[in-house]
């Protein structure tokens, strides 16, 4: 419980809770983005 108490509590805390919202954030994004790209490739492919 002071885990979680210091992760909302304390400046160290809310940075590194940003950190990991930032970084799921990102993983997020580049998923879409790579997944984007393979339809992509995929569509172009089919009609060549």
């Amino acid at each position: 419980m002071k885990m979680l108490n210091d992760l909302i509590s304390t400046d160290y805390g809310l940075m590194s809770l940003a950190v990991i919202v930032f970084m799921l954030g990102m993983m997020w994004y580049m998923y879409k983005m790579v997944v984007r790209k393979m339809d992509e490739a995929e569509r172009s492919s089919k009609t060549k």
